[in-house]
């Protein structure tokens, strides 16, 4: 069973009516790989209210991001949205997942897509030394409906760009390609037909995705997850099957049985992944995921 901390939140940023991100201290003892989701919540009546959330903050941070939706039902985001500054925080001992890069065999290339909050788990590793190390260049393709809704990752790589260690480690390695879908923006586009076009590689001037040497990690609304999967599939991309057996390409397991069964296209984009935003309701609040 995992056990939970206590924590205290030091910032809190609202992006929108729907979106914030929150910053809390980080227990010295906590390790967790880039990429990887904790569970974290507040107690309420005598009980913990917890959900996962992706670390949107780097391994070698000494504090804690997370980046939410806001849902005025939802059993924990409905108090979580309104924390302030000093405020306690229950977080989880036991960090797991499977957007991890031991799970990707080597290549040159590394494509991360995202939609909506499934964006955060990339805020983690675009910050990692490692990601350089293992790949020549590193390509962050993230979708939303709003311009407005890329706030929290522009001030992200913002960062990453202003701080000179990691300026000169990411340099022109880093290519951020932001799409959005339902207001005027320099790119438009659901991420997956934005790939299938080929559309994409254009705007960048890029070569087409080669299995032999590309690898892709893939975070964000279930439609989203199976869609591009088996896109990539039909490219004769290969998934990684299980945590420590490397593939060509990786997604959270967590979500492998909704996105096996869904069906193609044609739902709206409000399916977000719980594991990224804190969504309420998929993942039972008892989890531990021990």
């Amino acid at each position: 069973m995992a056990t939970y901390t206590t924590e205290r939140v030091i910032q809190v940023q609202h992006w929108s009516d729907k979106l914030f991100s929150f910053r809390t201290t980080r227990n010295a003892s906590l390790r967790f790989e880039n990429g990887q989701f904790i569970m974290i919540g507040l107690a309420a009546g005598g009980r913990k209210i917890v959900r996962a959330y992706s670390i949107a903050s780097a391994n070698h941070e000494d504090h804690l991001e997370f980046y939410s939706i806001k849902i005025p039902q939802g059993p924990l985001t409905s108090r979580l949205q309104h924390v302030e500054p000093g405020e306690a925080l229950l977080v989880s001992s036991k960090p797991t997942g499977t957007l991890v890069l031991r799970d990707l065999r080597p290549g040159r290339r590394l494509f991360m897509l995202a939609t909506g909050t499934g964006v955060a788990p990339f805020l983690g590793l675009i910050k990692d030394p490692e990601v350089y190390e293992r790949f020549e260049q590193v390509i962050l393709v993230r979708g939303a409906r709003a311009v407005g809704d890329l706030a929290y990752a522009d001030s992200v790589i913002a960062r990453l760009r202003a701080d000179p260690a990691l300026a000169e480690l990411a340099g022109d390695r880093l290519i951020d390609y932001p799409s959005i879908t339902r207001e005027p923006f320099r790119h438009r586009g659901r991420i997956t037909s934005l790939l299938e076009s080929g559309r994409l590689f254009e705007d960048l001037s890029i070569p087409p995705l080669d299995p032999a040497s590309d690898r892709v990690m893939i975070c964000g609304n279930m439609r989203m997850l199976a869609d591009a999967s088996r896109w990539l599939e039909a490219l004769e991309f290969d998934i990684s099957p299980s945590i420590g057996v490397p593939g060509a390409y990786v997604i959270e397991r967590a979500f492998v049985e909704e996105f096996q069964s869904a069906p193609p296209r044609e739902e709206p984009d409000e399916l977000r992944s719980t594991l990224n935003s804190g969504a309420e309701g998929t993942i039972d609040s008892r989890a531990d995921f021990s």
